[in-house]
């Protein structure tokens, strides 16, 4: 049940970044549409952070060091960016135009991300 709430939650940050960072784009017109749109974004967003983001950590390890983790704002985006990307060829209306938006759109979906999750309980807590 855990994910699911993670999922939504993700799903709900990725809306409110169409809505704020210009180059971000959902375009359907109709609710059932967007909110399986944004599912779907979602999930693909957290797949890819679980799988390349470990990896991209293990490998870049020197520059997270050297730019004291700046790095890790690039490396956001263009996750953010390869989400956009793998949207569009799975025939998804979500849009990411440009670097900027995607590190501004990455930076945006934490934050909102973050700030919903502490309203979530973990499994351990009570």
């Amino acid at each position: 049940m855990g994910i699911v709430i993670r999922l939504g939650i993700s799903a709900l940050a990725l809306w409110i970044a169409t809505l704020i960072v210009p180059g971000i784009t959902l375009s359907t017109e109709s609710l059932p549409g967007a909110i399986g749109t944004l599912l779907a974004v979602a999930a693909i967003f957290g797949v890819v952070n679980a799988v390349l983001r470990p990896l991209i950590k293990l490998i870049g390890f020197g520059f997270y060091l050297l730019t004291l983790g700046l790095i890790a704002l690039v490396v956001n985006g263009l996750l953010f960016m390869l989400t956009g990307w793998i949207a569009g060829e799975l025939d998804l209306p979500f849009t990411v135009d440009g670097f900027w938006a995607a590190v501004f759109g990455a930076l945006l979906v934490a934050v909102v991300s973050w700030a919903l999750n502490l309203f979530v309980p973990d499994r351990g807590d009570d």
